[in-house]
């Protein structure tokens, strides 16, 4: 595999976000960018390792009774449809280029005020199911067209209004990089190119199936939570700019 340094990086990516319920898909999508990688793939790679990351955060979180889907339905009955659509939607590489530097940026920023946050108090709020139908669904059509879960630009939106506990609000950040990710899939099937990379798809997803399994069992008290995300913030960021400079001048 001629990017074989990628399964390392995606194993680190899948160990450090399945450690706190996310899926990583902003920091694949950050990477892929660095390489010469069909964008149709890319998007794919993306929110093919997201479910596979996320699907035992989701699996815990239920068993641990920590989704509250009264409060999760709003959010995904349309951003599902909406990451559908989002996927769906015909761009050429140029836009899409353009759209994830854009992002990278946006979720760059969002991840850094999201670790500003992270002792939010434990207030929660009834929320608005109009409200939340509508920042569901224009996340969900980001996510799409991207190719991310959606997750990095729901969860501080959340926290900063206080939506619920930390925690419900990680459960339910999970459920929606889960449901959007297998909507974005179903809607990027039906455009795929022929000369995919089926062998390079199927090593990166073993490698975040690695990681995620190794994530999950160590925690988040394992790490520097504060770090990793700054850290991580100052990539994606770094990434964003890169992908602008390479698609706009």
């Amino acid at each position: 595999m001629p990017y074989w340094e990628l399964l390392v990086f995606f194993f680190i990516i899948a160990v450090v976000y399945s450690s706190v319920g996310f899926g990583g898909g902003s920091s694949y999508l950050a990477l892929l960018s660095l390489y010469a990688i069909p964008f149709k793939e890319i998007r794919l790679i993306a929110l093919i390792c997201n479910v596979i990351v996320v699907t035992g955060g989701v699996l815990l979180f239920v068993r641990n009774n920590q989704i509250n889907f009264k409060k999760v339905l709003p959010l995904v009955l349309l951003s599902v449809p909406a990451a559908y659509a989002g996927a769906v939607l015909r761009i050429g590489q140029q836009t899409f280029f353009i759209i994830l530097g854009c992002s990278l940026i946006a979720a760059s920023i969002l991840l850094w005020v999201k670790t500003a946050h992270l002792k939010v108090a434990e207030n929660k709020s009834s929320g608005s199911v109009v409200k939340d139908g509508a920042i569901g669904g224009a996340i969900g059509f980001l996510s799409g067209m991207v190719g991310i879960g959606g997750g990095i630009f729901l969860s501080p939106v959340l926290n900063i209004s206080k939506w619920d506990t930390p925690k419900k609000i990680a459960a339910t950040a999970s459920v929606f990089i889960l449901v959007n990710s297998l909507s974005g899939i179903a809607g990027q099937l039906s455009q795929l190119p022929d000369d995919i990379n089926m062998y390079r798809i199927l090593l990166l997803c073993i490698a975040v199936l690695a990681g995620g399994q190794v994530g999950s069992r160590l925690g988040i008290v394992k790490f520097n939570y504060l770090l990793i995300r700054r850290v991580t913030a100052i990539l994606v960021f770094a990434a964003g700019i890169n992908v602008l400079i390479k698609h706009l001048f």
